[in-house]
């Protein structure tokens, strides 16, 4: 008879549902995390690839011609 109060007691415990409920939220937020992380950084590797771009057909000036008008 013991064993049933037993049983009864821990089917009614409500502690362990506050855990669930954060291990929950954390895996939703986790996986928020790696979704934004993916996006920034498809973003910005595309951005690295025109900074690349714009810049090798970029040319530099000599010190002496800067300001002069031609």
């Amino acid at each position: 008879m013991k064993l049933f109060a037993n049983i009864k007691t821990f089917a009614a415990d409500e502690s362990g549902a506050v855990t669930v409920d954060w291990v929950v939220l954390t895996a939703a937020i986790v996986g928020l995390g790696i979704a934004v992380i993916s996006s920034v950084r498809t973003g910005t590797s595309d951005l690295a690839t025109d900074i690349q771009t714009s810049l090798t057909g970029a040319s530099v000036s000599a010190l002496g011609t800067l300001g002069v008008n031609n």
